[in-house]
């Protein structure tokens, strides 16, 4: 009787192991959001003003949006395009999980400092939802909400 505990508990921790063993290793959010990143679709406030091929964007200039993360040997350095062509350089840091920080940026954008915060809402391989924490004076002092795609 003693034996077939013993085996019942070897088969049960082995099987654990295996199964511990082969889940899927997540890479930490800093690697996946190393990316170059495009404007799917965007609103302003509650309002969604360009969806990616939409034919009656409100503000299809959203199509020049970009934001390029890079992660290069621990230097991590942002290139951000606004819907008006404006671009910006500077650095990225994460906060935890959830938000995005965009600082040193050259030059300033209008009323930021030189930083841009966003709470990361969603992300995966091909896309990121980016929830912007201040208003944006560029679009009359709305809370933005990008969702982004990796082309």
């Amino acid at each position: 009787m003693k034996k077939s505990y013993s085996l019942i508990w070897c088969t049960i921790l082995a099987l654990t192991l295996i199964a511990t063993g082969c889940k899927k290793k997540v890479k930490p959010v800093s690697e996946r959001i190393a990316k170059a990143w495009t404007a799917e679709s965007v609103k302003h406030g509650p309002t969604v003003v360009y969806t990616r091929g939409g034919s009656t964007n409100a503000v299809p200039a959203y199509s020049a949006f970009r934001l390029t993360l890079n992660d290069a040997s621990g230097t991590k350095t942002v290139s951000y395009t606004e819907f008006d062509g404006s671009t910006f350089s500077g650095t990225w840091e994460l906060d935890g999980d959830s938000k995005l920080i965009l600082k040193e940026l050259t030059p300033q954008p209008t009323g930021s400092g030189g930083t841009i915060e966003f709470t990361i809402t969603s992300l995966d391989d091909a896309r990121l939802i980016l929830t912007r924490l201040k208003t944006s004076p560029k679009t009359g002092g709305t809370i933005n909400e990008y969702t982004l795609s990796n082309p």
